[in-house]
């Protein structure tokens, strides 16, 4: 099983570095800029959910907000988003809503679809996994942050949080 993972791992790093020289050509972010998206916990909410008694934001983010994040990307790091279709981003939460994160634009990227369809599944592993109270939010939170700003390492970082 570890070779598979090392195999689709190594073929997603190899995939997404040709996307990002031949097609994108530096123009989206791969991964969160930690400067302007270091991630944040919900702190305004009265819901609370799983063993570990998290505070959960619902989704709440204005379309100005989203447009605003992307026209920062876009000036601060020299990407090129709002020249690309709208239909190839979302507006990411670093830390997810179902891990805890929340709607403030300080947990708010572009993410691209070539690393929304990596991170997606172990984002669903680990609101599973903390819904069964088989992990720890921090665990939670350590492991999803390492997957977006190492997108290569999500298929690995899957295949362990499947593991448990």
């Amino acid at each position: 099983m570890k070779r598979s993972s090392s195999v689709r791992a190594a073929v997603f790093v190899f995939v997404s570095l040709f996307q990002l020289l031949v097609f994108a050509g530096g123009r989206f972010p791969m991964h969160p800029e930690p400067a302007m998206t270091p991630g944040s916990l919900c702190e305004n909410s009265t819901v609370r959910r799983y063993k570990e008694n998290i505070i959960y934001c619902e989704r709440q983010v204005e379309t100005s907000t989203k447009n605003q994040i992307i026209n920062e990307y876009d000036r601060q790091f020299g990407y090129e988003i709002r020249a690309m279709s709208r239909g190839e981003f979302k507006i990411d939460h670093f830390i997810p809503l179902s891990l805890g994160g929340s709607n403030n634009p300080d947990n708010l990227w572009p993410q691209h679809k070539s690393v929304y369809k990596e991170t997606d599944p172990l984002e669903h592993a680990l609101f599973e996994k903390l819904n069964d109270g088989r992990i720890t939010q921090a665990e939670a939170i350590k492991l999803i942050k390492e997957a977006k700003l190492n997108t290569g390492r999500a298929p690995e970082l899957l295949d362990y949080v499947q593991s448990m």
